[in-house]
């Protein structure tokens, strides 16, 4: 496949993978409490990747054994990045399911978690990372559209917009530990340790918190297999793949097209509307995270010039 098209088609159908995701968990939480559905999810998503990966390096060895780097400088470090990510995803997870389960619609949860394209370069100030002008501009145009779309007439914010807010901080963090570790470990190895990680913290939560039936999960196993094969195996590789010799910007900047999609899937799907008010703060907020990659994309441009 054509370089190009690979950097620009890869991202964008993660982003219409993600974005759909919204509405199988939705339907999930009707039967699924959120500890257990980040168990399962996690659960599929790793015997996916697993399996994969696998796959990919037993052709590799058959082909040219000589080529087939190592999965990570040291297997410490492959463990103790996937146990940082795993638990900071299984946090995000339940904080973006709970968020769901209580009644925060398709849409708005994709743009609340569309945040953490912002929040990732303020949470760089405390790794000393300068942030520019046009990032605190986008700050504050996130910050009003989270008031638009979350705050209702009584100046209160639902229980369930705060955990999705709250996921979109845990999804920031995510971010940077990820970046720390996949400069030491294999990404595709490091994302399938995360998820085994993830399922077995997910699983002991649910065990002491949640009774779950069979009934309610045979219920929805179509959603669940769409959110742990598709939207964690599949969509992660297809991120994995499109970061391949690619501006990262500019994948970011696709990719952000996941909140868009949240809202044309819930529409569409679900039949969720929002007001007025909701659609002027999900414009602002997408304005806000397209703005927050605007400069960088710019200093990677001037970088490559020199």
């Amino acid at each position: 496949m054509n370089k190009k098209i690979r950097q620009n088609l890869f991202p964008v159908l993660t982003a219409l993978i993600w974005g759909t995701a919204f509405v199988a968990q939705s339907v999930s939480a009707e039967h699924v409490p959120p500890l257990t559905f980040g168990a399962i999810r996690c659960s599929m998503a790793f015997a996916a990747l697993a399996l994969g990966l696998t796959i990919v390096r037993m052709v590799q060895k058959k082909r040219n054994p000589e080529r087939v780097e190592p999965l990570a400088k040291s297997p410490k470090d492959l463990l103790l990045g996937g146990l940082c990510c795993g638990v900071v995803m299984a946090t995000a997870n339940f904080l973006q399911q709970t968020g769901l389960s209580q009644g925060t619609s398709v849409g708005k949860a994709g743009f609340i978690t569309a945040l953490y394209i912002v929040l990732v370069p303020i949470l760089g100030l405390f790794l000393h990372k300068k942030v520019t002008a046009a990032v605190w501009i986008s700050v504050v145009l996130a910050a009003v559209g989270l008031y638009f779309l979350c705050m209702n007439e009584a100046l209160t914010i639902e229980k369930s917009d705060l955990m999705i807010m709250l996921c979109s901080l845990a999804f920031a963090v995510h971010i940077l530990v990820i970046d720390h570790f996949t400069r030491k470990v294999n990404g595709v190895a490091l994302s399938t340790v995360q998820f085994a990680v993830a399922a077995v913290v997910s699983e002991i939560g649910a065990v002491l918190t949640e009774t779950p039936t069979l009934s309610g999960i045979m219920e929805c196993i179509l959603p669940l297999l769409y959110v742990g094969v598709i939207s964690g195996g599949v969509g992660y590789t297809l991120q994995i793949l499109a970061q391949k010799d690619a501006n990262p910007t500019v994948v970011s900047l696709l990719l952000s097209l996941e909140s868009v999609f949240s809202v044309l899937s819930g529409a569409i799907i679900l039949h969720d509307r929002l007001t007025g008010r909701e659609l002027l703060g999900c414009v602002l907020m997408l304005l806000a995270v397209v703005l927050a990659q605007l400069p960088a994309r710019s200093k990677v441009a001037k970088q490559q010039n020199i």
